[in-house]
């Protein structure tokens, strides 16, 4: 990894503080195992298929936190360059508009700078993370009924922050010399979510021209 691209993946770019799962835990393992998928030039179509013998709900689990960490580093990269005035409206070029709707301030889709949306959808999936209820980290407390939901839209939402990278900011990555570090992560993402249909297909469509290139 050259000097530039150590700087840009520096830990302490990090948009926000990484999740991180119990050392000893069977979710720790787990992830362990993911985070190796990544470094060791193994197949990653094949790595992000449930091993056999363990419960969707912890695969799914220690993916999506890792997913959140990988993409919060990514945007955390340029977001600097992310501004009301360069990204006025959170988009993925002239065809995807993202709207804003949450329980709380924004009950309806609202339109929003990139940065204002990206630093809600950031919040929103870190109270989901962080939530006990959500994601139990003790042993033997139960994931809600709810939980693959819950997963699918904040893997729809993760989705959004790959598309306007790509779409609007990549000039940037390019730059830093990361593109293979966020292309890896972007294959990683989307072979796990299609692999076990976490996300809806007209999901894709911004990036499906791309997708059909590099994720083969």
């Amino acid at each position: 990894m050259s000097i530039a691209l150590k700087q840009v993946f520096n830990k302490d770019k990090t948009f926000r503080p990484k999740r991180r799962f119990e050392p000893g835990t069977q979710r720790f393992e787990l992830h362990k195992r993911a985070q190796a998928s990544l470094s060791s030039g193994v197949d990653l179509k094949a790595s992000v298929q449930l091993p056999h013998g363990e419960d969707l709900n912890d695969w799914v689990a220690v993916h999506v936190v890792d997913f959140f960490n990988r993409i919060n580093l990514i945007y955390g990269t340029v977001c600097e360059f992310c501004t009301e005035k360069s990204c006025p409206v959170m988009s993925g070029g002239p065809r995807y508009e993202y709207r804003w709707q949450d329980e709380h301030k924004y009950k309806k889709p609202t339109p929003l700078p990139a940065p204002q949306y990206m630093n809600l959808l950031m919040d929103w999936i870190e109270m989901q993370i962080n939530n006990e209820d959500i994601f139990p980290t003790s042993i033997g407390i139960p994931f809600p009924k709810n939980f693959i939901q819950i997963c699918k839209k904040i893997l729809c939402r993760l989705f959004r922050v790959f598309v306007h990278v790509y779409i609007h900011h990549f000039d940037r990555i390019l730059l830093m010399g990361a593109e293979a570090h966020v292309n890896t992560c972007y294959k990683h993402f989307y072979y796990f979510a299609t692999e076990l249909n976490l996300i809806d297909r007209k999901e894709l469509e911004p990036l499906k021209e791309m997708s059909s290139r590099m994720c083969l």
